[in-house]
């Protein structure tokens, strides 16, 4: 049985129950600031991007990660921060005895070379027979 109007959303149902019994006052005052909060945010997000597309036709570089000064998460890390080397090298120069051989083979292997005792037997020339 429907009665032709639509039902109240769980969502409004349960903001109705929490703020239903306080005063008139203070639910005006509560939606009041939920809904300055979300202006103020959207104030905050289109400022950004006017900020941005500013930014972006001036020609300068734009960093949002360092945005006013703050750096990155690595300028604050003080004495725990990795210590630098002088000469950097790649990953292979710290794999010591885990290191690939220089060795490098007159030709590329092929598949049968894994194949071990798997590998057919060389043929002396003739037919091969049954045994």
């Amino acid at each position: 049985m429907t009665t032709g109007m639509p039902q109240a959303s769980v969502k409004s149902q349960i903001f109705e129950s929490l703020l239903g019994f306080l005063p008139d006052w203070v639910q005006i005052t509560v939606i009041a600031l939920i809904v300055l909060a979300v202006l103020a945010s959207w104030a905050v997000k289109i400022k950004r991007k006017i900020a941005y597309r500013r930014t972006l036709r001036s020609g300068q570089p734009v960093h949002a990660a360092a945005q006013y000064g703050q750096g990155s998460g690595a300028d604050h890390l003080g004495e725990y921060a990795p210590q630098r080397a002088p000469q950097q090298g790649s990953g292979a120069d710290h794999l010591g005895a885990y290191a690939p051989q220089q060795a490098q083979p007159a030709r590329q292997p092929s598949g049968a070379d894994f194949l071990g005792s798997y590998a057919p037997q060389g043929r002396t020339g003739g037919p091969a027979s049954s045994a």
